[in-house]
């Protein structure tokens, strides 16, 4: 950061280890919107604070469409409460989705245990059978 509180495209892309097309995808999709000197891009405390909130999203499995709309919201009325409220209610929609996964998934890992004891049991009774074969 300069003394400015401007950040270069190098300092973000090294402090968030992303990489520079990630960075400049998000500018192409709006939500970051860096002041220009001539072919630098510099990045102000307000863009770094959008990208930790675009990487905490993408963490959390948004979208970018809810990403977006829970950062313009910021500036939007009713503000700052209608920002944190969208966010609860997002967090509450993939919380949800990923319990079911959770759960779709416990189911098959149950039913891959059954199978695999069934057919271990099957197994070792087709050995048994060739070794009391072979002993005849």
């Amino acid at each position: 950061m300069n003394g400015q509180g401007l950040y270069s495209i190098t300092e973000l892309t090294h402090e968030f280890g992303i990489t520079t097309r990630t960075l400049r995808f998000y500018e192409g999709e709006k939500l970051l919107n860096p002041h220009r000197e001539g072919r630098k891009r510099l990045y102000s405390s307000r863009d770094r604070a959008r990208l930790v909130l675009i990487l905490r999203g993408k963490r959390l499995g948004f979208s970018l469409a809810e990403i977006r709309e829970i950062i313009e919201m910021y500036d939007l009325e009713p503000g700052e409460s209608g920002q944190i409220q969208r966010l609860l209610e997002c967090i509450a929609r993939h919380r949800s989705k990923l319990v079911e996964k959770r759960e779709d998934i416990d189911e098959i890992l149950s039913e891959m245990a059954r199978v695999t004891a069934v057919a271990s049991q099957r197994l070792d009774e087709i050995k048994n059978k060739t070794v009391q074969s072979d002993e005849t």
